[in-house]
């Protein structure tokens, strides 16, 4: 007899629990009732009494798939992991050569984590790790393997430009591709500075991407903010602040580096 309805007779045994059912309607109030997922135990404990040429076979299959995952984890580690040191040297001494102060954050970090921005020797060209965020509309888009000589006008097309975004982006961001271009600012928040003292600096948007990142320091990757000079509200931009000219930043910055990077390695 079915377990569940005790009623019509066993047709089906759950390989999970070993309960008897008759049709797929019990079978379903019986893993509903007992949580019960349907696929079979493979390292459930079975007797020397009870131990057939079957569970042998099986017992020799899950070994089989043990080994081809930890091989395929292995494989992906070696492919997908993460950088050595000497790599993320390299990456910030080209940074350097450019005027960039690039700075990598200790394993664990999600920024790290995220980075995929590489250097190609044979063209000399950083292919950056991008994070575009439209404040207005609470969105965020990344972008992987975005070239150093591309302005930033060209990166932003696809996003907020009438004509060549995607209709589906460009409905999200609609408040941007109505408005007037000239009325669109992409800023870049200055790092190393004090929680209650947030500064961006303003980018041109007709310039390439390695030109507006020179003298800039990167934490990881560059992250832009695209907004509104209309609505764009407590978002102060170094050098348009009355009470703090544009020519203190590069001291006020240094003086905070080494505080803050202490404070990010101990985080």
């Amino acid at each position: 007899r079915c377990e569940t309805c005790s009623e019509e007779e066993a047709k089906y045994r759950c390989p999970r629990c070993m309960k008897y059912s008759c049709s797929l309607l019990c079978v379903k109030k019986h893993k509903l009732a007992l949580s019960c997922n349907g696929v079979r135990d493979k390292t459930a404990f079975v007797s020397v009494n009870e131990f057939t040429d079957l569970n042998l076979l099986s017992d020799y299959r899950f070994l089989e798939d043990v080994g081809r995952t930890a091989d395929a984890a292995a494989r992906h580690l070696a492919v997908h992991g993460p950088p050595t040191k000497k790599l993320l040297y390299c990456l910030r001494n080209k940074a350097r050569k450019c005027n960039i102060d690039l700075r990598t954050l200790p394993v664990g970090f999600t920024k790290r984590r995220e980075n995929s921005t590489t250097f190609n020797g044979m063209e000399k060209k950083f292919y950056w790790h991008l994070k575009l965020v439209f404040p207005h509309c609470h969105a965020e888009y990344t972008l992987k393997g975005v070239p150093d000589d591309k302005t930033l006008a060209d990166i932003l097309k696809p996003y907020i430009d009438p004509v060549e975004s995607d209709p589906v982006v460009c409905q999200r961001l609609k408040i941007y591709t109505v408005s007037p271009q000239s009325d669109v600012q992409i800023l870049m928040k200055i790092e190393n500075r004090k929680r209650n003292s947030i500064r961006y600096n303003e980018l041109d948007a007709s310039r390439s991407l390695l030109d507006n990142l020179k003298g800039k320091v990167i934490i990881e990757y560059p992250t832009l903010f695209v907004v509104l000079k209309t609505l764009k509200n407590d978002m102060v931009v170094l050098g348009q602040d009355a009470s703090e000219p544009a020519e203190n930043s590069d001291s006020e910055s240094s003086s905070l580096s080494s505080m803050e990077e202490g404070e990010i390695r101990d985080s």
